[in-house]
């Protein structure tokens, strides 16, 4: 990479650093867990309090004010000049975790904010930079995914906050406590003067690493459909009760999840995946009378993934009803597709151009806070390197010399958005 100018050296300089504090980071905010021996965070936990007060510090010391709102979600504002009514760009991830996690799967994104605010010195900007780090876009506690961005722009409807854990604390329950434990929480709202929002997160997937690439843009994340399938059949001794005769409902729910994985396989670039399932009574002599499946469906044109789950869902009927067994189905979680922001998309391919990286255009499989955020801020998105495509498990890794061309490509953005910024006429 040619090195032009000292403004450039400066930059490459400041990346590699911080890339270097950032993964020490990740690993200090690993040890901020529910589970010895694991990394687990759910929503509203002592360990997310524990990952607030480590990064509050941190946070600080980069001469940011730092809050936590009700909904848990930690904020970190810096302003340009100290003008707190300048348009702000918005960097955020996620917090939380799936079980048995990774150390980097959305820190990473939150960490990265932190790492561009601390390199500002290079530049003076006409913007403010808000770090979010999002208290839940797993699902983990309550099933229900992006309860944290939801909460920020005003999606938490009441459906969400009826949602259970396993000890039967609502939604609504866990933030009234919380906030009640809490005096000092502030507003959970997006800022009138947000401008942009941009997210950087490892890919979580091999693309970018076939490819050879360190870095991928984002342009749009694939739209997601949850179900709950229950088949109910008869349960009966294994031994007395001829085949013929059976409404096994296991058998029924077998034959099913092999019919999901081969609609989906008729459309281009669909998913669909049967994760849990659950039959009883469970007995290893007694034939299984009710079966319960989870299914996710994702695809980036909304059309298609309806289409896969209405094939599977007629399928679960028609399986039924041959086998004489009852099915119940609850579609319980839909996430419309999302196409980012394509200016922004733009600017951040070129910030990776001006930084000397080579991009890939991606649609993210995965969801990610983008999806809730983009309808009501323009948004971007980057991919990071995932070696081995490994991620939501403890094996999950992204290389140091990556995450400085984040930060090198990031600076860039800077660069590039207060320019954007200035053309709007928005400047401070």
């Amino acid at each position: 990479m040619s090195l032009t100018t000292t403004g450039e050296a400066s930059r490459v300089a400041l990346a590699r650093e911080g890339a270097g504090k950032l993964m020490h980071r990740c690993k200090v905010l690993a040890q901020c867990t529910e589970k010895p021996g694991e990394i687990l965070r759910t929503f509203l936990s002592p360990a997310m309090d524990e990952v607030h007060g480590t990064m509050r510090p941190w946070m600080e010391a980069a001469g940011m004010t730092v809050a936590v709102d009700w909904a848990g979600n930690l904020r970190g504002l810096y302003a340009a000049d100290g003008n707190e009514s300048a348009p702000r760009l918005l960097i955020g991830s996620h917090l939380d975790t799936v079980p048995n996690a990774g150390a980097y799967d959305g820190v990473l994104g939150v960490l990265m904010g932190l790492a561009l605010v601390e390199a500002r010195a290079v530049r003076s900007y006409p913007f403010a930079i808000e770090v979010i780090g999002f208290s839940d876009e797993e699902g983990t506690r309550f099933g229900a995914p992006f309860l944290g961005s939801r909460a920020v722009v005003g999606e938490l409807e009441s459906n969400l906050l009826q949602c259970v854990d396993g000890d039967g604390v609502s939604v609504a329950d866990a933030l009234r406590d919380y906030a009640a434990l809490r005096p000092e929480t502030v507003e959970a709202a997006l800022s009138p003067r947000a401008a942009a929002y941009l997210e950087f997160h490892i890919e979580q997937g091999p693309v970018l690493e076939s490819r050879n690439l360190a870095l991928g843009i984002v342009e749009g994340l694939a739209g997601q459909s949850r179900c709950n399938v229950e088949f109910r059949g008869r349960a009966g001794h294994a031994g007395t009760n001829p085949m013929k005769q059976r409404r096994d409902a296991l058998a029924g729910a077998a034959e099913w999840i092999t019919t999901v994985e081969a609609i989906a396989k008729r459309y281009e670039n669909a998913v669909a995946t049967v994760g849990q399932i659950a039959a009883e009574p469970g007995g290893v002599n007694v034939i299984p009378g009710v079966v319960r499946c989870s299914v996710d469906v994702r695809h980036a044109e909304d059309a298609v993934r309806a289409a896969v789950v209405q094939g599977i869902l007629e399928e679960a009927r028609a399986i039924a009803a041959k086998r004489g067994l009852h099915v119940k189905i609850a579609q319980y979680h839909e996430q419309p597709a999302v196409k980012l922001n394509a200016e922004l998309v733009a600017l951040a391919e070129r910030a990776a151009g001006h930084a000397g990286y080579a991009t890939k255009r991606m649609t993210s499989g995965a969801g990610h806070d983008a999806m809730v955020i983009a309808p009501h801020v323009p948004s971007a998105m980057v991919f990071l390197r995932n070696p081995g495509g490994v991620s939501h498990h403890p094996d999950e890794n992204v290389a140091e010399e990556d995450v400085a061309a984040a930060i090198h490509m990031g600076l860039c953005f800077l660069d590039e958005f207060a320019a954007h910024v200035k053309g709007k006429g928005q400047s401070a």
